[in-house]
């Protein structure tokens, strides 16, 4: 069997949303793939840190995450890096000269810094572990590292930020918008070059609206049953729902094992 190598988002498509563990069946095929012979590799938008303790529970050796800027290669965290430092310090600027309450993640951890209580006072608290460090002298401009992003925008405000567009960015919660890495395709051909692999051997999972971005039209693309209709429309196959035992049955269905 040609060798292939699988990609795997993990909220909503390896996990159940309701539990926020791995689904049974899809633990199964990842492992059954393994023993196939493939190359297997977690793809998220979550943070390192927030990311490898289930990369490390499941014994995942491979794990594209940090929105594509982080690379875990057989167990050992080659890359993570921070947003381009001039475009999130732009964005910074203006969301603080319109008003809006902003939070700057600095490194690779929950810890989130601001100048006022502006954010909170706005959004509130945000539904995450988040370690608030609010000192009235922070200033992004004298740090070396940009992670992360989040300005308590209203949606129907957004269009102020006219340079939104230049950094990645998502609106999971309705009271401010998250600016990350969106590059998991970038990633994923980053985790090829060091697993030698190519485009057309590999195979991605995924849910929702950051997994467009890795919907690359060199990869087999398969879209859970539980995902967002324009992923699915993106798609080259769309399986049954995570908790349907949507990944098995797919790998299953193509011969993958």
């Amino acid at each position: 069997m040609e060798r292939k190598y699988f990609f795997f988002d993990i909220d909503g498509t390896l996990t159940d949303d309701a539990t926020k563990e791995i689904v049974p069946s899809a633990l199964e095929a990842v492992r059954k793939l393994q023993q196939a012979g493939h190359f297997v590799s977690l793809a998220t938008g979550r943070a390192n840190y927030k990311a490898e303790g289930f990369r490390a529970k499941h014994d995942f050796q491979n794990m594209v995450c940090n929105g594509g800027h982080g690379i875990y290669y057989d167990g050992e965290l080659r890359e993570n890096r921070p947003l381009d430092y001039d475009k999130a310090l732009a964005v910074y600027r203006q969301a603080v000269e319109l008003g809006y309450g902003v939070l700057a993640a600095i490194d690779d951890s929950q810890k989130v810094y601001a100048d006022s209580f502006r954010f909170y006072e706005t959004a509130g608290i945000r539904r995450e572990a988040t370690t608030y460090i609010i000192d009235e002298e922070f200033d992004p401009a004298v740090v070396e590292n940009i992670y992360k992003l989040y300005v308590a925008v209203p949606q129907e405000e957004e269009h102020r930020l006219t340079l939104k567009d230049t950094v990645g960015h998502l609106r999971y919660q309705k009271e401010y918008l998250m600016f990350q890495a969106d590059e998991k395709k970038d990633g994923i051909i980053k985790m090829l070059e060091y697993a030698g692999g190519s485009p057309e051997n590999t195979v991605v999972f995924g849910d929702d609206y950051n997994d467009l971005c890795m919907f690359d039209e060199k990869f087999y693309c398969v879209a859970m049953g539980n995902a967002c209709d324009a992923l699915k429309e993106k798609a080259d196959y769309v399986t049954e729902k995570n908790i349907e035992d949507g990944i098995y049955k797919a790998c299953e269905k193509h011969g993958w094992f």
